[in-house]
């Protein structure tokens, strides 16, 4: 079984979903849309408009799909793009098919979505202290914007049971997409741990499309025509076993080095991978060449998967705001720095000192400070800041254009006009007893 993935974030390249299943042979496509802060942004776009709130660029995909999913009728879709709004991404997807004349069946996995749940479940005793802080959920509470548990593959497997040939979910567990498909055609039980750990692991290992293929590669330099990159798929044997690849002649690269560098990419511990399906040990998997741009993983163990669910949250928290100018000529660095500063105290001048800010001289070390450091003629300063209060950040914006004639000399850079405000959403993670919100499909 072949099951490839051509999406590993909401902007990836469009191109990539159409060149997978045109040249990778594939049983199951997986399009991988969601991030923390994209259900932050749907859940607000489904506030404005009740029928949006998906992955919008999965509707474009598929439109463009729909010509392969013709002439490959044994193909089935399975991505996250549903967001906060599975239904709804579900009746466009079927409106593009019968577009062009195609009838497919469509399942929705729903159940992720808490935000409407949250308060009877706070008055039920579950506080969603914050992971990082212990601090309970109720002291943000009206500040909520989102709340998405991360559900597991077995809703997945269960659409595909009964029929469906595109699945279409909210907040899942990013490897669970490739689970799902795995489990239903293998038939494996839910306590196979072994199995799960290792389908787990092939999910992971193509969840973030290229970056499996050498994309971001250490060696990036030895992967060929990056520009015409290959997306990944897994071959998977009965055993739980895989071999990763991707279609010939396409670029990139897949060795030992681009599999474990994507293999311990957001990963705490590789002995204990925490997923909603099971506690994957990433550390005893068997690495193998299987041919070029092949490798063979297998020997993977697994635990029982983990009492509760994760749990996404996102909450209002201020304004914030990043400009940038470009300063050049002899003492670049300093004139930057003092430049940022000019900017810093003439907002304190008027008591609009903001709560939080940064300068940076992007080009002298900024990105890696206390590790590198240099002093080039040129380099790009950039300031920002965040505050509960919009008034000062709008009032920030308007301190980078005077220094273009009451700063030092060699400003430039600033004809793009002044620099955005944007409204700031924090990350609260939680966790949620996983009988209390149990994944279920229904077909369209």
């Amino acid at each position: 079984m072949r099951i490839g993935n051509g999406c590993g974030f909401w902007g990836d390249n469009l191109d990539a979903p159409i060149r997978l299943v045109r040249d990778g042979e594939l049983d199951v496509l997986t399009l991988e849309y969601l991030a923390e802060l994209t259900m932050s942004i749907l859940a607000l776009q489904k506030q404005k408009d009740p029928q949006t709130g998906y992955a919008g660029d999965f509707l474009d995909v598929l439109d463009r799909l729909a010509p392969h999913v013709q002439a490959q009728p044994q193909l089935k879709i399975v991505t996250n793009a549903g967001g906060m709004n599975a239904r709804a991404c579900a009746e466009k997807a079927k409106a593009i098919l019968a577009k062009h004349g195609l009838s497919r069946r469509i399942a929705v996995v729903e159940g992720d979505d808490l935000l409407h749940d949250l308060d009877r479940f706070l008055a039920a005793g579950h506080a969603f202290a914050n992971l990082d802080t212990g601090v309970p959920l109720a002291r943000i509470r009206p500040r909520v914007v989102s709340a998405n548990g991360y559900l597991g593959a077995q809703p997945i497997a269960e659409a595909l049971a009964a029929g469906a040939e595109i699945v279409i979910t909210g907040r899942v567990a990013d490897a669970s997409l490739t689970v799902g498909p795995a489990m239903h055609a293998f038939g494996w039980s839910w306590t196979d741990w072994d199995r799960l750990s290792q389908a787990t692991a092939a999910g992971h290992l193509i969840e973030c499309g290229a970056q499996a293929t050498g994309g971001i590669w250490t060696h990036w330099k030895d992967a060929p025509d990056l520009a015409n990159v290959g997306y990944p798929f897994v071959d998977f044997e009965v055993d739980g076993s895989f071999v990763i690849g991707k279609p010939e002649g396409s670029g990139g690269a897949v060795n030992f080095e681009t599999v474990r560098e994507q293999l311990l990419y957001e990963v705490g511990d590789p002995a204990a991978y925490l997923t909603p399906d099971v506690v994957a040990d990433f550390a005893s998997l068997k690495l193998e060449h299987a041919g070029k741009d092949r490798v063979r993983l297998s020997g993977g163990k697994g635990k029982p998967a983990p009492p509760s669910y994760k749990v996404s949250i996102a909450y209002r928290h201020g304004w914030a705001s990043a400009g940038t100018l470009v300063l050049s000529g002899p003492d670049a660095v300093a004139k930057a720095k003092a430049a940022g500063q000019m900017l810093l105290d003439r907002l304190a001048a008027i008591g609009m000192s903001p709560q939080r800010s940064n300068i940076e001289t992007i080009g002298a070390g900024a990105l890696t400070p206390g590790i590198m450091s240099c002093d080039p003629p040129e380099v790009a300063l950039r300031v920002a800041v965040h505050d509960e209060r919009r008034a000062v950040v709008e009032r920030f914006t308007k301190e980078f254009a005077p220094l273009v004639t009451s700063g030092p000399p060699g400003v430039t850079g600033y004809t793009s006009g002044r620099p955005p405000v944007r409204e700031v959403f924090a990350y609260w993670p939680a966790l949620l007893d996983r009988t209390a919100a149990p994944g279920r499909f229904e077909l369209f």
